[in-house]
């Protein structure tokens, strides 16, 4: 079991570095980071494909039960969704290489608080892996509170978009690219709220998916 949770926090850190380097790539216009991003995605598939056939025989082996089931089946969706993340790292690495549309107008980035929807994810990423690690779920709140901010941004991001194209309407094509990109943004911030659900369901057995949100 201690094998597997080190798998797997071996996959977070590089699933965490993945997507700090996007982040380095995209607003530094950094092709070779880029292109870094790109080559290690094999290793976080590699991960995933092990940390599936590990649990997968920790359990015909062992018959888990009650804690110890519930964390091998949490490690199983947890480095799933890792891996989606890694995609998406890739995915926002490709966009830096393959595109044009990289050199956005500073007050537009600025607006569209870009920046700041990478560093409330790094943060997501990173505090669910300190709750793993430290089997603590008191921070679970804070973290999927992170998650509203990612949704507010993405939500304003509609608005400010379709205001700028308005006014410039040769950044269209762009545009759209970068709304793309920030969907993808926001669906790293449903995939850490994921996360941090099955933290919850291994430590404290309640299941939080399909929770209600309260409607503001």
């Amino acid at each position: 079991m201690q094998a597997l949770k080190e798998e797997v926090s071996q996959m977070w850190k590089l699933v965490l570095s993945q997507l700090e380097k996007a982040k380095q790539a995209f607003f530094n216009d950094d092709i070779e980071v880029a292109r870094e991003v790109i080559s290690r995605e094999k290793r976080v598939d590699a991960f995933e494909l092990k940390i599936d056939s590990d649990c997968e025989n920790y359990i015909a082996l062992y018959s888990p039960v009650a804690v110890d089931l519930r964390l091998t089946l949490s490690l199983i969706k947890i480095s799933q969704t890792l891996e989606r993340i890694g995609d998406f790292a890739e995915s926002i690495a490709r966009h830096v290489i393959d595109d044009d549309c990289t050199k956005i107008d500073p007050r537009l980035l600025e607006e569209l608080q870009l920046e700041q929807m990478f560093d409330i994810l790094i943060v997501m990423l990173y505090d669910s892996f300190v709750a793993l690690e430290s089997e603590n779920t008191r921070i679970s709140g804070k973290i999927l509170a992170k998650d509203e901010e990612v949704d507010v941004i993405y939500r304003n991001s509609i608005d400010i978009l379709t205001a700028y194209l308005q006014d410039n309407q040769s950044f269209i094509r762009c545009g759209l690219k970068t709304f793309l990109l920030i969907r993808k943004l926001e669906r790293i911030g449903d995939h850490c709220s994921n996360i941090v659900e099955e933290i919850v369901f291994y430590v404290d057995a309640k299941v939080l998916k399909h929770r209600v949100k309260e409607i503001k």
